[in-house]
């Protein structure tokens, strides 16, 4: 990597389907209430993808605004990586419809980590640009979970919602990312998972009377511990990695799960609430679009100016980690 050859934000914009779910939705379902799900996730509601609608519109939206924002063309994008766990189609990945959507001629590809795709595809991007591959790159995270929702399981379908996020990398002589951390750890795989619809167990008659194609969680309480720590400690090993301390930290940004999490997360870190975007509320969990949604919104909301160090911080299936940490360049947006 050339000693001025770094990788920075550049643009970044977000979607959201127009349907809003409330809680109340689910309590005619499951046996839960508005006030039994904002206690224990702080989500009041989610959107839900309209039908006909794929992972890759809403992508393609998100990605458009990022474009836009940094002022680029499509000809001038190098590459684009979408990170999803719920693709339009098996084959070809929904990097490649949303590039056909958007008009680019430039390599795609999907991501999957699950809930840390967009730690995992941020790292991705900005190394294709260290690297001297690619001087602009889209990298998008963005998913329709409620197509893999059971809304008979009370313990993950309150959960989660539909949106996409996307940043525009470009080549810098000054470090943008400054750095990321990445972890997984195979050996708890099974806590979270969608059991079937892969060559391990191929769909039947069974898989889908089972409703084994949606998302199983096998203990919240191991996965809420789980994520507090291996957050909290991949943003400490990560700052540690580029000099910094959580003093230093202007904006912390966790993967926008569940608000009890994400206060947790910033508690052990030691940074102030004041420091910390929790934008659950309205859009629940949605996975890897989560962080580059609340990252956007923040941006949008004034809580992001040049200069400024963001860390970011996931956590999913997997199990699958990360944090990335940003030195903030994009202006503030035009009120």
């Amino acid at each position: 990597m050339s000693p001025d050859r770094h990788a920075a934000v550049a643009g970044l914009g977000s979607a959201l389907p127009d349907r809003v779910v409330p809680n109340a939705f689910f309590e005619s379902i499951v046996d839960t209430s508005d006030e039994w799900i904002r206690q224990r996730t702080g989500i009041g509601e989610r959107r839900f993808a309209a039908d006909g609608e794929a992972t890759s519109d809403l992508a393609t939206a998100a990605a458009r605004r990022a474009l836009e924002t940094a002022g680029l063309e499509g000809a001038q994008v190098d590459l684009l990586i979408c990170a999803t766990l719920t693709p339009d189609t098996p084959i070809p990945a929904a990097a490649v419809w949303t590039q056909r959507k958007l008009g680019l001629t430039c390599p795609a590809f999907d991501l999957n980590a699950a809930c840390a795709g967009f730690s995992f595809g941020l790292s991705t991007g900005a190394a294709f640009i260290e690297s001297g591959t690619a001087e602009t790159v889209v990298v998008i995270g963005a998913e329709i979970l409620s197509r893999v929702l059971d809304l008979t399981d009370r313990s993950t379908c309150v959960l989660f919602g539909d949106g996409a996020g996307a940043v525009v990398l470009r080549r810098s002589e000054t470090p943008g990312i400054v750095g990321s951390v990445l972890g997984t750890d195979g050996g708890a795989a099974e806590l979270l998972i969608i059991p079937a619809g892969g060559s391990a167990r191929p769909a039947t008659q069974e898989t889908v009377a089972a409703r084994d194609h949606a998302i199983r969680m096998a203990s919240g309480r191991d996965v809420f511990k789980r994520a507090v720590t291996e957050m909290a400690a991949a943003c400490r090993q990560l700052l540690e990695k580029t000099g910094h301390t959580p003093e230093d930290v202007d904006v912390l940004i966790p993967h926008q799960a569940n608000a009890r999490i994400m206060v947790a997360v910033a508690e052990r870190l030691g940074i102030g609430q004041d420091r910390a975007v929790v934008d659950v509320e309205q859009i629940g969990n949605t996975s890897a679009a989560s962080i580059p949604i609340a990252l956007d919104r923040a941006w949008r909301a004034g809580r992001l100016r040049p200069g400024a160090l963001v860390l970011l911080t996931s956590f999913g299936a997997g199990l699958a980690w990360g944090a990335n940490l940003i030195r903030w360049s994009v202006p503030e947006p035009r009120q």
